[in-house]
């Protein structure tokens, strides 16, 4: 597409953010990014109609190339540290500059849109890309404009991507060719020598977490559903936890797979489409991701074999962070545009390595608020670079790579939350059972779905309960189409003085984990595990 079919409203804009090049595309229909995706050899089409596409050395995210702009702004409002690392504003004038020199005479691709379906809470967005299919990408994953929203169109953040462009680290101050630049002043994201797409989709999320507080917004790092009889229902958790698979629920219509936020309007998504792992998809066990795999879909570092140019979901040999990209439209019954009402329950989810918490317990607003601030879980394979096996840690929010502000800013949103909307809040674990990563197995999803169940329709308002008083927890004595004898963990562990040996392992690290927060109330604090 030439300058001269461009709308000049458009091509002023341009001129003002300093991009000089003839060859741009704006907004391309999904077959022709396919098509140009196709030309320029970035990806080949699988027997599906997905595209498959190699993200080369990057196959996940690159958490410590990622920084954060200090400034007058920033330098107070941010919670700087090991997540949120601080990039002086020189260095990233420099690099940008580098950028927009790079990016003369090249052919580029712009998506114009927004994040947040709320239409009085959205965030108007624009994207640069070298390549095709990362625009495609941006048009599955993010809000699409109507052709009046477009042709109004004005950014208030701009990402500009580009993966051919690579950082001097001794120069221009990185750690690694790499890098992921969020400048909350100047309202610009810089991405470049990377080309895992999953960057620039969590580069928004980090910006949306910082810019909601300020209007009253809860911005969460979820997944939500709704019911037939209007209600709905958010997950948390971290990757690979089970927020998109348990979320797709074929009775339950999707509002959202993984970032939302949270208005005195209710919630509403602040995506467009979804972006679900899939190593070892299989029909029977994931029905609408596997039938969402299909034309206008990508694949990321998906194994396709070369004669059927079938994907093979098991092959992890590239990744185990296999990824499939699609617009929410794909999933059946998909609420559009997707918003909803104020949850009445929150699930907790979990991926416990060491395969000593309950597979599920219900929380009271005061553990809610240690456990979200806590945010246990397990980083697993792929997910981020370097990560070869489930390794226990706590993600503050469930979702600290992508909080700017303090976990207790967002935390005090929730516990208000819960209170004005009268919340039922349960952890489920969907991690190991019979011992540790390497000994015991991964729960069934066909039971963490049998709990998800039994949360949403009430089932565990009839049960009794014991109280886990290591955890500080209290568990169902039963579950619909769930053993019970699972229900105790410890019942599922040949040696169970292993298992003691682990549950008390787990307790000290919650509480070594929940010292380092200051200001917290007593209550909050008592929530927690024992360890006396």
């Amino acid at each position: 597409m030439s300058e001269s079919s461009l709308d000049p409203k458009f091509l002023l804009q341009l001129k003002e953010f300093g991009i000089n090049t003839e060859k741009i595309h704006r907004n391309l229909p999904v077959e022709k990014l396919i098509e140009h995706s196709s030309e320029r050899n970035e990806g080949i089409l699988t027997s599906t109609g997905s595209l498959s596409v190699k993200t080369g050395k990057y196959t996940g995210r690159s958490p410590q190339d990622r920084y954060i702009i200090f400034d007058d702004e920033t330098h107070e409002t941010v919670d700087w540290g090991n997540v949120n690392r601080q990039f002086p504003s020189e260095k990233f004038n420099q690099i940008f500059e580098k950028m927009k020199k790079h990016a003369e005479g090249k052919e580029l691709y712009v998506f114009d849109g927004f994040v947040g379906a709320d239409s009085t809470n959205r965030l108007p967005i624009r994207v640069f890309n070298d390549h095709a299919w990362q625009n495609l990408f941006c048009k599955q994953l993010f809000v699409r404009p109507s052709a009046a929203e477009l042709d109004t169109h004005i950014p208030e953040f701009t990402i500009l991507c580009l993966n051919d462009f690579e950082a001097i680290p001794e120069i221009d101050g990185t750690r690694t060719n790499a890098f992921i630049l969020i400048n909350l002043s100047k309202r610009i994201v810089l991405i470049g020598a990377t080309n895992y797409a999953g960057e620039m989709k969590k580069s928004m999320f980090s910006v949306m977490n910082y810019l909601m507080p300020s209007q009253g917004i809860f911005p969460m790092h979820c997944s939500a559903n709704v019911g037939q009889d209007g209600s709905t229902a958010l997950f948390f958790g971290l990757s690979g936890t089970g927020k998109t698979s348990l979320s797709a629920d074929p009775q339950r219509m999707l509002i959202g797979d993984d970032e939302h936020g949270w208005s005195d309007n209710g919630i509403f998504n602040f995506e467009g489409g979804c972006y679900a792992k899939c190593i070892n998809l299989n029909e029977e066990s994931e029905p609408q991701i596997w039938n969402a795999v299909k034309s206008g879909a990508v694949l990321e570092n998906v194994v396709v074999d070369k004669e059927s140019l079938k994907p093979d979901f098991n092959d992890g040999s590239l990744t185990e962070n296999t990824r499939a990209a699609y617009p929410l439209d794909y999933i059946p019954g998909a609420v559009i545009p997707s918003v909803g009402i104020s949850p009445k329950i929150i699930i907790f989810l979990t991926a416990d390595a060491l395969g000593v918490l309950p597979p599920v317990s219900k929380l009271t607003k005061e553990s809610a608020m240690f456990h979200f601030m806590s945010g246990y879980t397990s980083k697993l394979a792929g997910t981020e670079r370097g990560i070869k096996e489930p390794k226990a840690t706590f993600s503050e929010c469930f979702g600290s790579p992508f909080m700017p502000r303090s976990a207790s800013v967002y935390a005090k949103m929730l516990g208000e939350k819960i209170s004005k909307h009268n919340v039922a809040v349960y952890l489920i674990n969907t991690g190991w059972s019979g011992g540790p990563y390497g000994v015991g197995k991964r729960i069934s999803i066909k039971y963490s779905r049998a709990m998800v169940t039994a949360a949403l329709s009430g089932a565990f308002d009839i049960v009794k309960f014991r109280h886990d008083e290591r955890f500080n927890l209290d568990v169902p004595l039963e579950c619909p189409n769930v053993p019970s004898d699972i229900l105790d963990p410890k019942n599922t562990w040949i040696d169970k003085d292993s298992y003691d040996l682990s549950a008390n392992k787990l307790a000290q690290m919650f509480v070594e984990n929940f010292s380092k927060f200051n200001n917290v109330s007593d209550e909050i604090r008592r929530s927690g595990p024992n360890t006396s």
